[in-house]
Formats: C-alpha cells, sequence, structure tokens
C-alpha cells in the first residue's frame, strides 16, 4: 500500500535551502517513507494528533499521516536545531 506524498511549497522551499548531500538524504527518506509511512525511528510528537518526525542526520522530517486518504503531509524539513520553533 503506497501513501501519496505533498510536499507544501514552504516545505519545498526548505529542502531547496539544504545542503547537497543532506538533502539527497532526505530524498531518500522521503521516498521510502511513501512505502512505510511509520518506518523503525519514527517518534509520534507530544500533543499533536497523526504528528510524527524522523531522523536524517542532524536534519528533522516532521510529517502528518492521514491514513484514511492515504497521503502523507510534510509539514517541515530543517535542521533539528530549528523545526520545533
Amino acid at each position: 500500500m503506497t501513501y501519496s506524498l505533498i510536499i507544501p511549497k514552504s516545505v519545498q522551499k526548505q529542502l531547496d535551502k539544504l545542503p547537497d548531500i543532506a538533502f539527497k538524504r532526505v530524498i531518500k527518506k522521503l521516498q521510502a517513507l511513501s512505502a512505510e509511512p511509520l518506518p523503525v525511528g519514527a517518534i509520534k510528537l507530544k500533543g499533536k494528533e497523526n504528528e510524527y518526525r524522523i531522523r536524517v542526520g542532524d536534519y528533522r522530517i516532521r510529517y502528518k499521516v492521514d491514513a484514511e486518504q492515504q497521503r502523507i503531509i510534510i509539514s517541515r524539513c530543517q535542521h533539528r536545531k530549528d523545526v520545533y520553533r
């Protein structure tokens, strides 16, 4: 069962600002996320409904899982010091 990824323009801008090495790793992780929305290492965020985060080196990807419509909405992709602000 494959989920569709939704990447808003604001998140696309965050992705474009990443260094090349980190960008490639994040893209690989996003592709894997469409096949498995809750991979090993995904952590549910407290106080948020259906919102998770995964690590990619020093960067974090925050996303929401909509199981009914089989889609994943990426909400942020930034360095770990900035992603929770």
